[in-house]
């Protein structure tokens, strides 16, 4: 069953049974009892009528689950409705994904509809398709700013268009213009990602709700003019200055039901006879292709879009394959996509060099519920993992710090158990200050001692907006520092602690409940207390090679080294260098042994603008360099950046003239766990969201958290006034109506048929 099909899945029985008593009621003649029906059912399932041009009015208790509803000046009507039907194939290493949205318009306005939504950080979207009835309309990428002027002439002249923009690597907005009353409209997008293999456990992340974002407030600096001053002013910065456009509505789910139905399919082709797969947050049921092949999907059909989808899968053999290489022709060019893991070291007979860990602790709003459970819990295994060498700190944060002893201290147990009780009395409040966090975490007052190897393990869910303060932070303290992420909850900003972990040469693992506390903080602490692998360089010996990253990282136990590679042609090998600890390591790949990939072009591409970015966060590279290179690459592989956009018109004219578009920003679900006053503040009696016009200034619907908790104007409770309706009265009415209606049909039932 499709997310279309799922959508009026709750409406279709009950209009079942009542067509069928009505045709009851019509065969044995009885009128009066259909007056009385009718009476009931035309008043009390206007809904049902959502399909129609002209969509009725409705109730907030009327509406079907998941609807949300907009006040008019004569009632209420249901708002655009949304499905999402999430499809993936996995070839091996790579990942072919195609998202389907369906937007309904279930009002009788014509409406544009905006819907921000999460995309995996590495992922490469390069397909835009739009349906509109029996056509099918094919995007094209443009520079962002010639996109966007398309779709605004577009919209203005009544023809339908869909806008897709990113607005990070891992948010993107999709605009629909021009949805006519009781219309549906499908837009479809496509995107490639390579699979992610961390030891024996092969893995795929879908990310499906945007977390509300702390956003720092600006920076104002101001100066005092003076007569003879000469014309000094004030000068502002935000650190956030794209605000409005990752920051859709949130749900309060204490007011509403879940929304944003959402299907989810998985054709898994490992490519190696398949051990266990398991998905860690959705119960899912799975269809044996072969050994090495399963078909993944949900075992409720549909679930709401609050949490990340994980699914996770073995080899059938004891070890998994540590090498793969594979390959793919486009044109002139070859594409190479090789994984390498290299083999752990045995470390028996050398002692580990002692750590000082520094711990932080993201306690603000937004790590309420279970979020802080999970990140107390991972704290006290990591405290308890220590050894008698080493010595540690814990840094917590909200909208303030506090930093637990004046510099590190020895691991022994005085100071576990007191930081111990510290971390289990910790409480989720406030705003997401992070920045002080990490500059009081990576401050080095021992960088001389090089006896002790500096690590920092950061927990939080990374729900802020200024990631890239955040970056350039790293890349200019991060000193002999290494920074270890670990993502806390349902829907972690996975982009900040991707590309956290990679500036800050450690790693990223999340953990989603808190039954993967004690197994992924196992696997983090292989990675902190085993050597990496380091000083990596790899060398084609026939072939000229655009490789990415151009500068290897060190590689953690258990952690492949990926590579990906534009080559001239296709011959020779490549021999892969480094050192494990203080021995030498290398492995060499004959070329000619790569199997065939898909997709292998666009993920190099999508790697090279994640360099260019990386670059310009260094200032390895200037941001006018860097937006060169990003724009080059998009447009010749045909990829959503910061700087290009997917747009598809529909040439076919659509809104009349004189009709007014309204504007529709659809909500987002608050991510399971997290606990809604925590974030917003106190709850208010609020009207849901007002339609507006689709030129109106954008206003938010809800505010992020801040120090101090406010009020927003996310949907609440809805209350009709008690003269808005009579209702009421008609019930009763056809109530009467109704048994009188029974009691003469039981009479007539009782009489006997003329002979």
């Amino acid at each position: 069953m499709t997310a279309l099909d799922e959508l009026d899945a709750a409406a279709r029985p009950s209009l079942w049974r009542a067509a069928k008593f009505l045709l009851f009621l019509l065969s044995e003649g009885a009128a009066v009892v259909l007056i009385g029906f009718a009476a009931l059912f035309l008043d009390f399932h206007p809904a049902w009528s959502a399909n129609l041009p002209s969509a009725a009015l409705t109730r907030p208790g009327d509406a079907k689950s998941g609807a949300l509803l907009l006040k008019r000046e004569d009632g209420y009507a249901e708002a655009i409705r949304l499905g999402i039907d999430i499809d993936l194939t996995v070839s091996g290493p790579t990942i072919r994904a195609r998202v389907t949205q369906l937007f309904r318009n279930p009002t009788r306005d014509w409406v544009e509809a905006v819907y921000v939504y999460p995309l995996p950080p590495g992922g490469a979207v390069d397909t835009l398709k739009m349906v509109v009835g029996d056509r099918v309309v094919v995007g094209e990428i443009k520079e962002r700013q010639q996109a966007r002027i398309i779709y605004e002439q577009a919209k203005a002249s009544g023809h339908k268009a869909a806008l897709t923009e990113q607005e990070r690597p891992n948010i993107f907005t999709n605009s629909v213009a021009n949805i006519g009353p009781g219309e549906t409209v499908l837009v479809q997008i496509e995107y490639q990602e390579p699979v992610h293999q961390s030891g024996n456990i092969f893995s795929v992340r879908v990310p499906m709700v945007v977390a509300p974002r702390y956003n720092p407030a600006p920076i104002v600096q101001s100066v005092e003019f003076k007569p003879n001053g000469g014309g000094w002013g004030a000068t502002a910065t935000d650190p956030v200055p794209d605000r409005d456009r990752i920051t859709p509505p949130v749900l309060d789910p204490a007011e509403h039901a879940p929304v944003n139905p959402t299907a989810i399919t998985v054709r898994l082709q490992a490519g190696f006879a398949l051990g266990e797969v398991k998905s860690h947050h959705h119960p899912v049921r799975t269809e044996k292709v072969d050994d090495s092949s399963q078909i993944i999907r949900l075992a409720e059909g549909v679930v709401p879009a609050d949490r990340d989808f994980e699914l996770t899968w073995t080899p059938a053999a004891e070890k998994a394959p540590s090498v793969g290489l594979f390959r793919e022709h486009v044109g002139d060019t070859d594409y190479l996509l090789a994984f390498v893991t290299p083999p752990p070291v045995d470390n028996a007979t050398k002692k580990p060099m002692p750590r000082e860990v520094i711990f932080v602790i993201d306690n603000s709003g937004s790590m309420g519920g279970t979020s802080i459970v999970q990140a107390k819990a991972s704290l006290l295994y990591a405290l308890g993992r220590l050894q008698p060498g080493d010595r540690f700190n814990v840094i917590r944060f909200d909208n303030t710090m506090t930093v637990l002893f004046p510099a590190p201290v020895p691991a022994d147990a005085a100071h576990i158990g007191r930081a111990t009780s510290y971390v289990s009395a910790l409480q989720a409040e406030g705003g997401t200050e992070m920045l002080p966090a990490m500059r009081a975490a990576l401050s080095d007052g021992n960088r001389e001692d090089t006896s002790y190897v500096r690590q920092v393990v950061f927990l939080t869910d990374g729900a802020i907006g200024n990631e890239q303060q955040m970056f350039e932070t790293i890349s200019a303290l991060r000193g002999r520092s290494r920074i270890f992420m670990v993502g806390i909850g349902s829907a972690p900003n996975t982009f900040l602690m991707t590309r956290a972990a990679e500036l800050g040469r450690g790693a990223f693992t999340h953990i989603g409940s808190t039954d993967q506390v004690e197994e992924r903080m196992r696997g983090l602490f292989a990675k902190l207390e085993n050597p990496a692998v380091t000083g990596l360089s790899a060398k084609f010996s026939d072939a000229k090679a655009d490789m990415t990253p151009q500068v290897l990282p060190d590689v953690y136990r258990g952690e492949p080294l990926v590579l990906a590679t534009k080559l001239d042609r296709l011959s020779g090998s490549v021999e892969i260098k480094g050192r494990i600890g203080d021995r030498p390591w290398s492995v060499t790949l004959p070329l000619a042994n790569a199997a065939e990939g898909k997709g292998l072009s666009k993920l190099w591409a999508s790697r090279k603008i994640a360099d260019a970015e990386v670059s310009r966060t260094m200032r390895q590279s200037t941001p006018e360099e860097a937006d060169k290179a990003v724009l080059a690459l998009a447009l010749e592989h045909q990829l959503v950046t910061r700087l290009t956009s997917l747009i598809a018109v529909d040439r076919t004219p659509s809104r009349p003239d004189g009709e007014t578009l309204k504007l529709a920003e659809l909500p987002l679900n608050l991510p399971a766990g997290w606990e809604f006053e925590k974030v917003f503040g106190e709850r208010r009696q609020l009207t849901a969201p007002t339609e507006r016009r689709a030129d109106d200034a954008k206003v938010q619907h809800a505010t992020l958290k801040r120090p101090s908790p406010v009020a927003t104007a996310a949907p609440a409770a809805v209350m009709l006034p008690k003269t808005a309706t009579d209702a009421e009265i008609k019930m009763i009415a056809g109530g009467i109506l109704l048994g009188i209606g029974l009691v003469l049909f039981l009479i007539t039932r009782r009489q006997p048929s003329p002979l």
